[in-house]
């Protein structure tokens, strides 16, 4: 039965894995036996997140500085990849950004600038290992979305946008590359203790009570809690599973009050 959650001989891309939620997914991944490439923005993050991973875990990990909006970069991405580990098993699209504030206040430069390194960038990834996946005869492409990719917010116009793309697309990929024997789903996290919602907490005046109070489990997600849905959807186990948009939420979004 470990089988089914082995990774063992897998390659996983990571993209934003050099921390937060990222770097709680690919510490999962490396745990149960995959080879890891971390794509971050911040080179010295990255590198400290190689070293950690690799010294815990024994397996090859690779650091990889990439602008994943950008074709050309995905695809010298795709192809380091498989020279360094040898084949592409698993991505996870997880980079992103967010910019807050009302929507008449929104820059269009602004607004683009979201959905590029939010949706856009998934897909040019996704694109990018497709060739890879489908040579090795199937592979695990997993999308981080949000609560945003379900419910609103004032000051989150082009960022719950862009989450609810990513479930819609991943929907859609699923459906195009089942016949590849590629699974595509979503992981749509709940309120996670990260860098990001740190700032969020700043912003919103009350958010961390409220927080709380609506989440039946009574406190904040932390990273490394996405690690077990993620090695789920990247493992055989869930090799009947494609198209899902699981909530990884501590009850949220069950919870009408």
């Amino acid at each position: 039965m470990n089988d089914l959650f082995s990774l063992e001989k897998k390659v996983a891309i990571v993209t934003g894995g050099n921390g937060g939620i990222g770097k709680g997914i690919a510490s999962a991944l490396a745990s149960v036996g995959a080879d890891v490439a971390i794509v971050g923005r911040n080179s010295k993050k990255t590198d400290a997140a190689v070293t950690e991973i690799k010294e815990e875990f024994g397996v090859r990990v690779l650091g990889l500085q990439v602008d994943v909006t950008d074709e050309k970069a995905v695809e010298q991405m795709a192809a380091e990849v498989r020279r360094e580990l040898g084949r592409i098993d698993i991505l996870v699209n997880n980079a992103g950004i967010n910019i807050r504030k009302m929507p008449q206040d929104y820059e269009l430069a602004e607004w683009d600038q979201v959905i590029a390194a939010n949706l856009t960038s998934a897909f040019i990834c996704s694109r990018g290992v497709y060739p890879a996946m489908k040579a090795a005869g199937g592979g695990k492409i997993i999308n981080i979305g949000s609560m945003a990719s379900v419910f609103g917010g004032a000051l989150l116009g082009p960022y719950s946008a862009s989450k609810g793309g990513i479930v819609q697309m991943s929907r859609s990929l699923a459906s195009a590359w089942a016949k590849d024997n590629i699974q595509v789903n979503a992981i749509l996290p709940g309120w996670i203790d990260t860098e990001l919602t740190m700032q969020a907490r700043k912003d919103i005046s009350g958010l961390n009570e409220k927080v709380v109070a609506r989440t039946p489990s009574g406190r904040w997600g932390e990273p490394r809690e996405l690690g077990g849905a993620a090695v789920f959807l990247a493992s055989p186990a869930s090799d009947f599973i494609t198209g899902v948009a699981l909530p990884v939420d501590g009850g949220f979004s069950s919870n009408i009050m």
